[in-house]
């Protein structure tokens, strides 16, 4: 809304100009990152790309720390001296950034081995279309009055578990790891993994598992 010929951002509302303004800052620190990474791929220094480039020292450690906005005719300029093309410098930029929102209550519920024990996950997220060599899911795993121990997991990849909620005595390999709210455990998931005792109920704790993609 409009208040004496300025714009007013009421509640709940974005201001333009402050979106416009953080894209644009993005965009520097995107080109500056690309700068550095086909440098440091070249194996010279900054003064070496500034010399080549025409540009002062100071002028080229702002570009590469996203700080300051490059001209075309700059960009061009370094993009010469790097020998790629200048849009090469806007990769960073354009690629697509996923991020998935999942609010209080509303993951998605999964069939997991232990489901049928009473256990209850819930998939706060996941990684969209085949991009990236890494799978991470993120589980909100929880433990009730109905739940039964259930037999050890063993799969690959890394696994973090952050208790949140009870308590309970949770098995990795041959130790045993007693966890109260706010402890947690980070490990080799190729291992037999589980909970042995489930203390006190009910038990909510976060589950992170990380694994390699499979390639085709």
């Amino acid at each position: 809304m409009k208040k004496n010929g300025t714009t007013e951002v009421g509640p709940g509302e974005q201001d333009p100009h402050a979106l416009s303004g953080a894209r644009d800052s993005m965009l520097e620190v995107a080109i500056g990152r690309e700068v550095r990474a086909f440098r440091n791929k070249l194996g010279i220094t900054a003064s070496d790309l500034a010399r080549a480039a025409g540009l002062s020292l100071g002028m080229l450690s702002k570009i590469e720390n996203g700080v300051t906005s490059a001209s075309l005719t700059t960009l061009q300029r370094l993009s010469k001296a790097l020998g790629v093309p200048v849009t090469a410098l806007f990769r960073r930029f354009e690629e697509k950034r996923d991020a998935v929102f999942v609010s209080a209550g509303h993951g998605l519920p999964i069939e997991r081995r232990g489901t049928r024990a009473g256990h209850q996950y819930q998939l706060l997220g996941h990684t969209s279309g085949t991009a990236g060599s890494i799978v991470v899911e993120p589980y909100l795993i929880t433990l009730t009055h109905e739940s039964d121990v259930f037999p050890l997991f063993q799969h690959g990849g890394l696994e973090l578990i952050y208790v949140l909620e009870g308590e309970v005595v949770y098995r990795h390999a041959d130790k045993l790891y007693p966890m109260k709210p706010g402890d947690s455990l980070f490990f080799d998931a190729d291992a037999p993994h589980g909970p042995e005792e489930l203390v006190k109920l009910p038990i909510r704790f976060l589950s992170v598992i990380s694994y390699a993609r499979e390639l085709p």
